[in-house]
């Protein structure tokens, strides 16, 4: 058995990618030999799970969903946990990298990380006040160090390898994307979930998942909603999920005239309500350009939903083979007409979800786990 400490800036019940990542990863790995112990942050009253070491932490005054976890006691935790474990995996590049990097190194343990994060391209929604070009550099600089600092780097995509290679990365990379349990995301009722909500049950209805953050580029479906409003006039985009835009977005939405049409769900819990929700909906959108990976496009798939959403950064290694999915222009008008046209041919609608099906099967947990395993074997072969 192969005993790995993962050590993260984040975790359940902070909802992102990372969480998610981090998650699906653990429960897989254990058919594969591995045993993984996780130091995350302590977010509140979280129950203790078995496995994992929480950390404290502070509220951050510009990002309350997270936790600054304190250096000292993180590096304590660390330090004691590595001990007991073969390898350290890190997930952020926060305190938790500086953590587990000396942790790993004081006691003499192959380490590697995770970059999940297309930083470069995220600083400067949190940081207005300060130049995009410096935030930009700052970015790389920091990657680039973390990088070479470790033996291994995994990236979720061709497009994170290269942008990290171009940046000045030495230390061999590795394509591996999160799996996605697909057993999960199957089985769910649409009827209830619409008539929750006030949807009606022949409403075409477009959804999109994830955090409401700036990044993700919610505002440019909007303006695909409005123009779908024209030709379908009880079109309905659902937003599912929490975070900081949502205050700015909703005031977009009355501004626009498209209170009736655009509705925000929030948050949804991921066994039970979340599979009814990509059961209700006819299209899953999805416009960020700077995604790693895209893990919520497969997510998708996996409940049998058509995708139409853009191609970027992490998000072109799942759509360039255009199963289960089309790829739509980058302007709200072209992705329109690819939503409407995908909505009025049945047919079509119909040969792609059953292909988003088969596909997401190829990137099941179970499979991006046994290569997992692999790397920390061929990691630990190499030290021995």
């Amino acid at each position: 058995m192969i005993r790995v400490l993962m050590i993260s800036d984040v975790f359940f019940p902070r909802v992102n990618g990372v969480s998610t990542s981090i998650a699906t990863f653990r429960d897989a790995l254990r058919a594969h030999g591995v045993d993984v112990r996780l130091i995350a942050p302590r977010y509140g009253s979280e129950a203790e799970a078995a496995g994992v070491v929480r950390v404290p932490g502070r509220r951050l005054p510009l990002d309350p969903e997270d936790r600054l976890v304190r250096l000292r006691a993180m590096r304590q935790t660390a330090q004691h946990e590595a001990a007991r474990c073969d390898l350290v995996h890190i997930q952020t590049p926060f305190v938790a990298h500086h953590a587990g990097l000396r942790a790993a190194r004081a006691h003499r343990r192959p380490v590697l990380l995770t970059y999940h994060t297309f930083f470069e391209e995220y600083l400067h929604h949190y940081a207005p006040f300060l130049p995009a070009g410096v935030l930009r550099g700052l970015a790389r600089r920091v990657s680039r160090t973390q990088c070479n600092a470790v033996d291994r780097v995994v990236v979720p995509s061709s497009a994170m390898r290269e942008r990290l290679a171009g940046y000045g990365v030495r230390t061999p990379m590795q394509i591996l994307p999160t799996g996605i349990p697909v057993r999960d995301f199957s089985g769910g009722d649409g009827l209830r979930f619409r008539r929750r909500h006030g949807i009606p049950d022949a409403a075409p209805m477009a959804l999109y998942i994830g955090r409401v953050a700036h990044e993700k580029n919610i505002g440019f479906l909007l303006e695909v909603a409005a123009r779908l409003k024209d030709g379908l006039p009880d079109v309905v985009l659902v937003v599912a999920g929490e975070g900081p835009a949502t205050p700015s977005l909703q005031a977009r939405v009355a501004q626009m005239g498209l209170t009736g049409t655009v509705r925000f769900v929030g948050y949804l819990e991921r066994r039970a309500q979340l599979p009814d929700c990509y059961a209700a909906a006819d299209v899953f959108v999805f416009a960020s350009r700077t995604e790693t990976q895209g893990l919520v496009l497969l997510e998708a798939m996996a409940a049998g939903l058509p995708v139409v959403a853009l191609a970027a950064m992490g998000t072109t290694d799942i759509l360039a083979p255009e199963r289960g999915a089309r790829i739509a222009p980058d302007a709200p008008a072209g992705f329109a007409d690819a939503v409407a046209k995908l909505l009025a041919d049945r047919p079509l609608h119909a040969g792609l979800r059953d292909e988003a099906r088969s596909y997401a099967a190829e990137w099941a947990d179970d499979l991006m786990a046994a290569r997992l395993a692999a790397l920390y074997r061929e990691l630990l072969d190499a030290r021995a």
